[in-house]
């Protein structure tokens, strides 16, 4: 996956669960990157991930994922 990082930046992979994902992470899902913009909690521990170009990912509290989240450094 590649994700322009803006300067001053630092791109990291991470695994992310309905527990850990951020508004802000990216999540490869059919061969493309997506940002996620906004995160809905569901019953059960699961979330509905709205990603910015508007699709949606439904993901279980036992799913895992690998992300990339960019991060600013100090």
């Amino acid at each position: 996956m590649s994700i322009p990082a803006p300067v001053g930046a630092l791109a990291s992979n991470v695994e992310v669960t309905a527990t850990t994902v951020r508004c802000g992470d990216f999540i490869q899902v059919g061969g493309r990157a997506c940002r996620v913009g906004n995160l809905f909690q569901l019953p059960n521990g699961a979330k509905q991930l709205l990603f910015e170009s508007g699709e949606l990912l439904t993901i279980h509290a036992r799913t895992r994922l690998i992300a990339v989240r960019i991060t600013r450094r100090r």
